[in-house]
């Protein structure tokens, strides 16, 4: 059997909080919680999570990795405005302001974007 992805790996500061974050963003449920981590999915039979591990020092600089999240064209100013009253801020990685993406940071500074929604091919 090929390998496969099982979890995305979140390091944290806060561990309870950061992943309560994402669990409402993705609007996921946490499927365990332990004193060292806790797994976020949309549920127990998901092929991929995230998990997050706690961690003593703070983020420093850009990440290397990052999450895109997309939604419908239509759902996409009011989704990036419910994850801003989540917690998420608007940040600056250097875009030139004609992207098809919006970059936000979770409370803890983690980079992710929001895209514009893939084209459906037709035909």
């Amino acid at each position: 059997m090929p390998l496969a992805p099982h979890h995305i790996v979140i390091d944290t500061h806060d561990l309870p909080a950061l992943a309560r974050f994402w669990a409402a963003v993705l609007r996921w449920r946490i499927l365990s919680e332990r004193e060292r981590e806790v797994v976020i999915g949309p549920d127990e039979n998901a092929p991929v999570g995230i998990c997050f591990m706690p961690v003593t020092d703070r983020k420093t600089g850009k990440n290397r990795l990052h999450l895109d999240l997309t939604t419908t064209a239509e759902d996409r100013e009011d989704e990036i405005a419910r994850v801003l009253a989540l917690g998420a801020r608007r940040v600056d990685v250097g875009q030139r302001g004609d992207e098809s993406w919006t970059v936000l940071a979770d409370p803890e500074g983690n980079e992710f974007c929001v895209v514009r929604p893939k084209r459906t091919l037709i035909g």
